[in-house]
């Protein structure tokens, strides 16, 4: 089993650093709000550093899952920084949902210290880090990824090498491009069979079963007909996402007219309140206009 760090307890940090210790692993973590980390600790074992730096220091395979580039920046290359302590030959593996311009510049940043930076960003939303299924995106080196892959399996029911640094996070970006416009789907046709008088759970039943059929649909088409939004991956973690997504295409000429409508609907749905509804709440804008 390998010592290990993880940096960042949010709603995804907390459970996944949860199955790392489960694993058998012997993990430290730390979160900026010391409270939380203590309570990691009283709920699995481990133990709690006061600082990202502490936290890293001898630990074999170090994970950071925290809210943005500049949050990132902040725990690697900052002020008592984990790169400040990681050993030569050591692993960094990030799980936030970054731009791959920030994975490449840590990538380097990493490399200079003799350390191995693997972007490895995730999606499977809170209920897959509570239940360790989470699929796993990665960009970096195959060395330093096979090293990685059976300690990341913890977490993950899918973890693949999608190429060089920055690839992890440009497969994220492709994964919520596809998610935005589902969604507004999902929600367009739910709409239109409860204004038609359809019964939408017998609708949903016959269609999931079709080529309409998809992970939102079998997990959220019941809880959008009832328009409750409490399960999950917050909007504004989309918007931060699809931020990312709309500011890579100008960089390689991708065009997002989908992605880039869907985003002004989720900021209509921040505007009414619904800045921490789950992303399924784009109906919202349908069913009370």
């Amino acid at each position: 089993m390998a010592k290990c760090a993880f940096i960042g307890l949010g709603v995804m940090g907390y459970p996944m650093a949860g199955h790392l210790q489960k694993a058998g692993h012997d993990v430290t973590v730390y979160n900026r709000t010391a409270a939380k980390a203590e309570k990691w600790v009283s709920e699995y074992g481990g133990a709690s550093a006061a600082t990202p730096a502490e936290a890293a220091k001898g630990a074999e395979f170090v994970f950071s899952c925290v809210g943005n580039d500049d949050d990132l920046r902040s725990v690697t290359t900052g002020s008592d920084g984990i790169l400040s302590t990681m050993d030569s030959g050591s692993v960094l593996i990030d799980n936030t949902t970054a731009s791959a311009d920030v994975a490449r510049e840590l990538y380097a940043a990493a490399k200079e210290k003799g350390v191995s930076l693997i972007d490895a960003p995730v999606s499977g939303g809170q209920a897959g880090a509570e239940n360790g299924v989470l699929t796993v995106m990665c960009g970096g080196d195959q060395a330093a990824f096979d090293r990685a892959a059976p300690i990341i399996d913890a977490f993950a029911k899918s973890c693949k090498l999608m190429g060089e640094s920055g690839s992890g996070q440009l497969t994220k970006m492709v994964n919520q491009i596809c998610i935005a416009g589902l969604v507004q789907g999902l929600s367009e046709g739910i709409n239109f069979g409860v204004k038609a008088g359809l019964d939408m759970e017998k609708v949903l039943d016959v269609i999931s079963k079709g080529a309409a059929g998809s992970w939102q649909m079998e997990n959220r088409g019941s809880t959008m007909v009832e328009n409750k939004f409490d399960f999950g991956f917050a909007v504004d973690w989309m918007r931060k996402d699809l931020g990312i997504c709309l500011e890579e295409s100008k960089h390689n000429g991708a065009r997002l007219p989908v992605t880039s409508l869907v985003d002004q609907f989720y900021a209509q749905v921040q505007e009414r309140g619904g800045q921490r509804w789950d992303t399924s709440s784009l109906i919202d804008l349908l069913s009370r206009g």
